[in-house]
C-alpha cells in the first residue's frame, strides 16, 4: 500500500487534498498515484497535478464551502485549511 505520514494524517490513493500551485496560491484534488515521495492529484477540473509530498496537505471535506466561523472547527490547521 502506497502512503506517506504527513504531519499526523497518511496521504494515500484516494485522499482529499490541497496542493500549491503557483497561479492560485492553492488548489484541491483528489490523489490517484503515489511514486516515491511525489503524488499525482487530479483537480475538478481534470487536470492532473504532481507535487511533493512534503508539499501536499490533507482537506477537510466535511468543511463548509464558506468556511467556518471558529477555527477549532477545523479538522487540519494549516495554511490551504485556513485560507
Amino acid at each position: 500500500m502506497n502512503c506517506v505520514s504527513s504531519t499526523a494524517v497518511n496521504i494515500i490513493v484516494g485522499s482529499h487534498v490541497w496542493v500549491d500551485d503557483p497561479n492560485k496560491a492553492w488548489i484541491d484534488g483528489q490523489v490517484i498515484k503515489i511514486t516515491g515521495q511525489e503524488a499525482e492529484i487530479e483537480t475538478p477540473d481534470l487536470k492532473k497535478v504532481v507535487a511533493k509530498l512534503s508539499n501536499v496537505y490533507p482537506k477537510d471535506t466535511e468543511a463548509p464551502a464558506g468556511g467556518v466561523d471558529d477555527m477549532t472547527k477545523l479538522s487540519y490547521l494549516h495554511e490551504p485549511g485556513v485560507l
